[in-house]
Formats: structure tokens, C-alpha cells, sequence
């Protein structure tokens, strides 16, 4: 359980632990959000309820036992770092993917993977808030990774990545309209950045597209120069398959920064929560 969900001002920061090294690194990622003002609660997940019917009640006393005892180590790790914070914990008996979304219901999700950042003692290169945009429905991801920015002393960049598609010779061009579809990506990213700039006038804000045979693969790029990348929850209309697609997977998988998932819903987006 290594997802956390942050949000300023929403009242509590949830992460869900369960041991692993990258459930700690997320919990104090968590905490540091949660120093925004808002409750850190960590959630576990004993899952019980489906295996109780095969177990003694030895075993599941056991299992929610060490169940509490990780959420109270944890709490205990996190308030010597951070003893301003209030902290709590929710122990469930069901298994994590619906007790989490119980936890959280639709608010936007942060997925911190790897090793713990260093010590505060040790200076860290401050980076950018990374925001994806495909077009000027990703506004409102743009507006989450501006709200971000002043809390972590850094600019915005605003990404925009299209596909060259399998050919892109000058037959490619002719047949695609050419500099008409650059204009295209160009008038997107231009009117999410000037929305942005237009709300936030105190905020640096970078704007630049890149033309790549590889979307998913640029965008893991440009993150290992960010503190954290934020992208929008959606699919393309009519796409049918797995609820996370291709792009934002790959970003989960490999990003080299915490990536935040801004839920997507209405006409088109196909996003669920």
C-alpha cells in the first residue's frame, strides 16, 4: 500500500501502509503534506473479512494485531519527525483496494515509490512541479500542480507531448495538415498556460511541447528533473479497456518523482475515481 492521497485544505491526508519500505517512504512523504494543515491518518488493511470463513480466530486475532502494532509503530516513527502533526489511525478488516477508496472516496490520489528522500541535513536540488497537458481539458491539472508549487518554493512547467505517429515523413506531414496540427498543440498548451498565469500571477510558470515517438516515455523523462509530476485520470473517448491507461501507467511504473492523479469525470473522460 503505497498510494497516498493530499490535498491542502481537504481536512486529512490518508496513505495506506503495510509494511514495505515504499509504504514508510509514503507515509513521511504524507506527512509532509499534512503539515499543510491538515490530519495524517494511516489506514491498514489487515484483509480478514474474505479469509475468515478458512482461519482460526487465532490467526485473524493475530493478523489484526500486527496490523495494529504497524499503525502504531508507524505513527510513532512519523510524530518523532513531525511532533506538530496530528496523527490517526484506521485499522479494516477488508482488503486494501476498497478500504483505501472507502478512505478517500474521489479526492486526487499521490503514488510515492522508491527509496526515502535524504535528510533534511543534506541539501536537495530543488526541481519543478511537473503538470502533463494534453489539451485545455487539463486545466484544472494544471491549477492542482500551480496550488503545489508555492507550498515546495518552485516553478510549474506545463508538458505538452504528442505522438509522431508510425510515419513522419514529408508525406506524413502533407497528409496530416503539417504545421496546421503543431498550431493545433501549440493553441492548447498556450490557452492552459495562460489560464494559469492569468489566476496565479506570483507563480513562475514554464510552457513547452515536445513532438516524440514515445509520449509515455518523454513525459518519465522530463520527471527526473521534477519534485512532483501531476496528471489527469482520463482516457481518450471511446477507448475500451483497463481504467488506468497506457500513458499514466507507465508513469506510475517509472516516474522518478511522486506522481498525483487528478480524478476525471463528465462527457469523454471515462475516468473513474
Amino acid at each position: 500500500m503505497d498510494g497516498t492521497t493530499a490535498r491542502p485544505g481537504l481536512g486529512r491526508v490518508v496513505v495506506g501502509i503495510d509494511g514495505s519500505p515504499s509504504a514508510s517512504t509514503a507515509a513521511m512523504w504524507a506527512a509532509e503534506a499534512a503539515r499543510r494543515g491538515s490530519t495524517l491518518c494511516l489506514v491498514h488493511a489487515a484483509d480478514t473479512d474474505g479469509s475468515a470463513p478458512f482461519l482460526p480466530q487465532t490467526e485473524i486475532v493475530r493478523s489484526r494485531q500486527a496490523g495494529r502494532e504497524l499503525l502504531d509503530q508507524t505513527a510513532e516513527a512519523v510524530t518523532a519527525r513531525h511532533p506538530e502533526l496530528t496523527v490517526v489511525t484506521e485499522l479494516t478488516d477488508g482488503a486494501a483496494p476498497g478500504s483505501l477508496r472507502r478512505a478517500v472516496a474521489t479526492t486526487p490520489v499521490v503514488v510515492v515509490r522508491g527509496a526515502e528522500p535524504a535528510e533534511p541535513t543534506e541539501p536537495a536540488e530543488v526541481g519543478v512541479v511537473l503538470a502533463a497537458v494534453r489539451d485545455e481539458a487539463d486545466v484544472g491539472c494544471a491549477r492542482a500542480a500551480a496550488c503545489e508549487a508555492p507550498l515546495r518554493k518552485a516553478p510549474v512547467r506545463l508538458l505538452h507531448i504528442w505522438g509522431m505517429g508510425l510515419s513522419s515523413g514529408p508525406r506524413a506531414l502533407l497528409h496530416n495538415g503539417g504545421e496546421e496540427v503543431a498550431r493545433d498543440h501549440v493553441r492548447a498548451l498556450s490557452s492552459v498556460s495562460d489560464t494559469v498565469r492569468e489566476e496565479f500571477p506570483e507563480l513562475t510558470v514554464y510552457a513547452d511541447g515536445q513532438k516524440t515517438h514515445s509520449v509515455p516515455g518523454a513525459l518519465v523523462e522530463a520527471s527526473r528533473h521534477a519534485d512532483l509530476l501531476v496528471v489527469g485520470g482520463r482516457r481518450s473517448p471511446g477507448y475500451l479497456g483497463p481504467t488506468i491507461g497506457r500513458t499514466t501507467l507507465s508513469l506510475l511504473q517509472h516516474a522518478h518523482c511522486p506522481v498525483e492523479l487528478i480524478p476525471r469525470q463528465g462527457p469523454g473522460h471515462g475516468s473513474t475515481s
